[in-house]
């Protein structure tokens, strides 16, 4: 039990932490050094410096001998060049799938059938959730194709894009607009027509791309302007706890 104790809890930092940079409640910019979160966490440095370097390979962190740890300012250039990628990695899965002419090729799109075709009725509103299953729609189309080289590829770029493009979700209409532009994607590979589940899968990465965006800038404003009264309220405070953005990793 010791020694899968150091594990876990570098393994609870890390959610914590990732939580707080996903949610913005740590913002791009924010410093800190390893001591201030150990004290936070009531942990030790070992498990707290692991996290944080699980974190920096992953590019939500970058670290400093003098400065400590910074969050990373969002590069809006390089998420253009990722959903790029992106759109090339699928629109290839998508042209793949339907050349497939073995009787259960599209097998794997079955689970997908019954999330994205089930009636409006049946459709999930929870953020979080739909969020997932997004996720793992244009995975499992590239996964589908049997390519793991071009599957490992594609991973990479969602996690690397995962910070903004999960806000895509928390409006309603874009929620709707998914389940509508995942269903015919999905009708169109199932019968073989290939160009215009391409100019839909396109039309709707794009789509999210600039929502993700524009919620992500009003976010941000949003946040840094809330970090502001809450610096003002709060000067006394240790400099980890200033800005109240590490509440919710106090234990």
């Amino acid at each position: 039990m010791k020694k899968s104790e150091p594990r876990n809890l570098a393994e609870a930092a890390y959610v914590r932490l990732k939580r707080d940079v996903l949610e913005f409640r740590l913002l791009p910019g924010d410093r800190f050094t390893e001591h201030e979160l150990a004290r936070t966490l009531g942990m030790s440095r070992t498990p707290v410096r692991e996290a944080l370097c699980r974190l920096a390979q992953e590019g939500h962190l970058s670290v400093a001998a003098r400065s400590g740890w910074t969050v990373r300012p969002l590069d809006f250039g390089l998420f253009d060049q990722l959903y790029d990628t992106r759109v090339v990695l699928e629109l290839a899965a998508v042209r793949r799938l339907c050349q497939l002419d073995a009787p259960d090729a599209h097998a794997p799109l079955a689970r997908l059938r019954d999330i994205w075709l089930a009636p409006v009725a049946e459709r999930l509103v929870d953020e979080r959730k739909v969020a997932a299953l997004d996720e793992a729609f244009h995975s499992t189309l590239v996964q589908a194709t049997g390519n793991t080289v071009m599957a490992q590829m594609h991973q990479e770029v969602t996690e690397r894009i995962r910070i903004i493009r999960r806000l895509d979700f928390t409006d309603a209409g874009r929620i709707a607009a998914t389940y509508d532009e995942h269903a015919q994607v999905l009708r169109s590979i199932l019968c073989r027509k290939a160009e215009h589940a391409c100019v839909v899968l396109a039309a709707h990465i794009e789509a999210s791309k600039q929502a993700v965006r524009g919620i992500t800038v009003h976010r941000l404003f949003l946040a840094r302007e809330q970090s502001g009264v809450a610096r003002v309220r709060r000067a006394s405070a240790p400099a980890l706890l200033r800005t109240g953005r590490m509440a919710s990793l106090t234990v």
